[in-house]
């Protein structure tokens, strides 16, 4: 839901459906009106069936039911700490899990990215960068926002230094595709934005830059 259409058109073409059902979930910002109307406001251009899933408004349907009939899962940016307390409160965390081991794309933005890694970097907690646990469904840690925000960088080393698992840092703009938990192919909306291996190597910090493919 960038300016650019890339990254969205990416994720629907995995797909492998010409209409693909995707399925926003926006707890993270405490399924915030405004976001859910961007969401649509953007799918519902696209060759796609959109909906969502708010649990702050739950109706009472059968969760693993429903999010296993998606093509697509999208998580949206917010609070990832609170999102993935609330996930488990309402067994959406299962569901999900379910719904990955019968083909269901997930995918992300922010929160939505850091959320299925072993942990990740966030701001959950106030204005200093904490490392949050979160599902494992993939390996390691993760990072977004690393060229966005001055601060990701030297905290990511940090939390790292300090016996975070090492993993994977994005810059804006850049998706990282994995499959059965393996990084298959990077991806850019953005010329010059870049993925990072960071990996703790003798006691220090190393980065590895990774060059997306740009999409477009």
């Amino acid at each position: 839901m960038e300016e650019s259409p890339f990254l969205d058109d990416y994720i629907m073409d995995l797909a492998g459906n010409k209409h693909p059902k995707i399925c926003f979930i926006p707890t993270a910002s405490g399924d915030n009106e405004n976001y859910i109307t961007r969401f649509y406001r953007r799918f519902s251009r696209a060759m796609c069936r959109p909906t969502h899933l708010e649990l702050f408004r739950r109706d009472g349907q059968d969760l693993d039911e429903f999010v296993s009939a998606q093509d697509v899962i999208y998580v949206g940016g917010g609070n990832t700490a609170n999102m993935l307390a609330i996930w488990r409160l309402h067994g959406l965390d299962t569901a999900l899990r379910n719904a990955l081991a019968a083909g269901t794309i997930l995918a992300g933005v922010s929160a939505g990215s850091i959320c299925w890694f072993q942990s990740g970097v966030t701001d959950s907690f106030g204005d200093k960068l904490e490392s949050v646990e979160c599902l494992g469904f993939l390996p390691g840690s993760n990072c977004p926002h690393y060229d966005g925000e001055t601060t990701r960088r030297p905290a990511y080393h940090r939390l790292v230094s300090d016996g975070m698992p090492e993993g994977i840092a994005a810059d804006d703009g850049v998706g990282l595709h994995f499959i059965d938990g393996e990084l298959h192919r990077v991806v850019s909306s953005r010329p010059n934005a870049r993925a990072y291996r960071v990996e703790l190597t003798d006691g220090e910090v190393v980065e590895t830059a990774i060059k997306p493919d740009l999409l477009g």
